[in-house]
């Protein structure tokens, strides 16, 4: 039997996605989000949620970019450090050892030693409450190609992305290979 647990934002998993911007000063800036995800496959899009009390706000607002950039999972230190740390008052690359290149098709900067980085340019801003929802539009997708396939696809068993649980306040290890999407449910469909 299920429990009701209350209104609560716990859903997992959730990405761990270090944002890049460039600020009102042109100094690059990473902030972590968990609040995030793929909303359009035409035009290719992603969305991201985050408080206008951060110092990435009004970056990616000004700027009308950013640049969502995935670590592997032995760069969650780096990655965790760039949610509690602020760019008003860190130099976040500096303290991390993390690189910014600037990005080619977007005013905001990629981290050099993630292996995937998109590039981002914001379409549509939501208020949502506590949140802002801001909409990018995929300009170029940068993968390492030691995670590409031979179709340049970039493989998730290669990278080993982090994953958040909010209600843990944790992170994990995305898990092994369980079956071909759109393949593994089928035998249902023809009952």
């Amino acid at each position: 039997m299920k429990k009701s647990v209350g209104n609560r934002e716990k859903l997992f998993p959730c990405p761990v996605w270090v944002i890049g911007t460039y600020d009102t000063e042109g100094k690059p800036n990473l902030m972590t989000v968990a609040w995030g995800g793929i909303v359009s496959s035409k035009p290719a899009s992603v969305c991201i949620s985050i408080r206008e009390a951060t110092h990435s706000y009004g970056s990616i607002v000004e700027r009308r970019a950013f640049t969502v950039n995935v670590p592997r999972a032995d760069q969650t230190r780096e990655a965790d450090f760039a949610g509690i740390a602020s760019g008003r008052d860190t130099d976040k690359f500096a303290a991390s050892g993390l690189t910014p290149i600037r990005a080619e098709h977007v005013d905001a900067p990629l981290i050099d030693e993630f292996p995937i980085s998109i590039e981002c340019e914001l379409t549509h801003t939501v208020p949502i409450g506590l949140h802002t929802l801001f909409v990018g539009e995929i300009r170029d997708v940068k993968a390492d190609e030691s995670i590409l396939d031979e179709k340049d696809r970039p493989l998730i068993a290669k990278v080993k992305p982090p994953i958040w649980a909010p209600a843990e306040l944790a992170y994990y290890s995305t898990g092994e290979f369980i079956g071909a999407g759109l393949a593994i449910g089928k035998d249902l469909v023809e009952k």
